[in-house]
């Protein structure tokens, strides 16, 4: 690429960030410059007009930026900014769904624990979502250790959730905590996430633009713990992570993938307390997890 088309394509890539809520670009690392790079290759049209409130009338190319440690940086900052850094030598992360890897180094804990505030913070402040932002109580973030091997995958916040702001808490809560407390995994050790961090409307099911409003928050909290191991309750989080509109019973009994990390599909526990007879195959599906977490598998009368 010339670098008035690093200009455009960066000028996108900042966009699209700003547009998906992204509030702060993470550190580089070899692999985030890497997934920059081919993002930018793929989606980089010289054709398209920048926003002349917003255009970059010259590309600096400083040697000296790559010497230095890069710092998380506001994408609105970036994107009115005259000069633009060079691909490769700024914060930049591609998030991508499916195969692949993680984006970025493994953090410290405490580094974790501050990452999470920060975007806990955005996620309060968070309007996009106007059928549910003026309804609801309180944003449910998430619980749970954020150096956690497993995360338990939810789908939206219910009535209890968004009165506590806390993820399964409500009657779907109480079951799956047996769930956990059964296959021998303490809730303080996982991480508990939704797919949407507002309670929609009723309980209805949450629309794919309200997954896609919350996809960079679910997202980034994904990147910061990157667990070995996650499980999706229900079809919403199947959707949120996999992308998939499979049915839970065709993608049930193996492992996916989600970015190196190995993802169980098993039925929400709202779903087992209508339907009990099911619970016999999510049980089925945690002692598959046991197994490949080299856990033991407790034995049930």
């Amino acid at each position: 690429m010339q670098q008035n088309q690093w200009t455009v394509a960066c000028v996108q890539l900042l966009r699209h960030w700003s547009r998906s809520g992204i509030q702060q670009v993470p550190a580089s690392t070899p692999q985030s410059i890497a997934r920059a790079a081919d993002w930018l290759e793929e989606h980089a049209d010289v054709s398209s007009p920048i926003d002349s409130a917003r255009e970059v009338s010259t590309f600096k190319a400083d040697p000296d930026i790559l010497a230095k440690e890069s710092k998380p940086v506001s994408t609105e900052s970036l994107l009115s900014t005259k000069t633009l850094p060079v691909p490769g030598s700024a914060s930049l992360t591609a998030v991508t769904k499916g195969d692949g890897k993680w984006s970025s180094s493994s953090l410290s804990l405490a580094d974790r624990q501050m990452a999470f505030n920060s975007l806990n913070e955005q996620v309060v402040l968070c309007r996009k979502c106007e059928d549910i932002v003026c309804r609801r109580q309180r944003t449910v973030f998430g619980i749970g250790s954020v150096n956690a091997r497993v995360v338990m995958f939810g789908e939206a916040p219910g009535a209890e959730e968004d009165r506590v702001g806390e993820p399964f808490v409500g009657p779907a809560g109480q079951l799956l905590d047996k769930i956990l407390s059964a296959s021998g995994l303490k809730k303080p050790e996982v991480y508990i996430v939704n797919a949407l961090k507002c309670r929609p409307p009723n309980n209805r099911t949450p629309t794919d633009s309200e997954i896609e409003n919350c996809r960079p928050f679910f997202e980034a909290q994904l990147e910061t713990i990157q667990p070995e191991f996650i499980v999706c309750w229900g079809a919403v989080a199947v959707r949120a992570v996999l992308g998939s509109t499979e049915s839970i019973g065709r993608l049930r009994g193996k492992f996916h993938n989600y970015r190196g990390a190995k993802v169980l599909v098993t039925y929400h526990p709202t779903y087992l307390l209508r339907t009990p007879d099911a619970k016999k195959l999510t049980w089925d599906d945690m002692k598959m997890l046991m197994r490949e977490m080299g856990t033991p598998i407790p034995e049930r009368n």
